[in-house]
């Protein structure tokens, strides 16, 4: 299962309506975020967020690249929610199991 299909399961639980965002364009060959930072579009009772999905080491980077953006100063002046998830495998016995480290910014 991939860091985007494990958020959107975390966020359903959560009780958010979830739906993916980012798309890969075969002309440039790159994925495209949403305003260069959002994976997931979430909705839940008057909020609406921007996810982004990466793996827990990978955290610091991400922050630091959505900070810069354009774009989460325009999604935050609109009063929208960014999140970012960091996936880490922890091992429980001979069993993996992956924990979110979430992160409003």
């Amino acid at each position: 299962m991939s860091p985007v299909e494990r958020s959107m399961k975390h966020l359903r639980g959560a009780g958010w309506t979830v739906c993916v965002v980012e798309r890969f364009n075969r002309f440039a060959c790159v994925r495209q975020d949403a305003f260069g930072f959002g994976d997931l579009l979430a909705v839940r009772a008057g909020q609406i967020a921007l996810i982004q999905t990466t793996t827990a080491s990978n955290m610091a980077a991400r922050r630091k690249k959505i900070l810069s953006l354009d774009g989460y100063g325009a999604w935050k002046a609109g009063n929208g929610l960014c999140i970012l998830h960091g996936w880490l495998a922890a091992k429980r016995g001979r069993r993996k199991v992956w924990e979110v480290r979430e992160e409003l910014l």
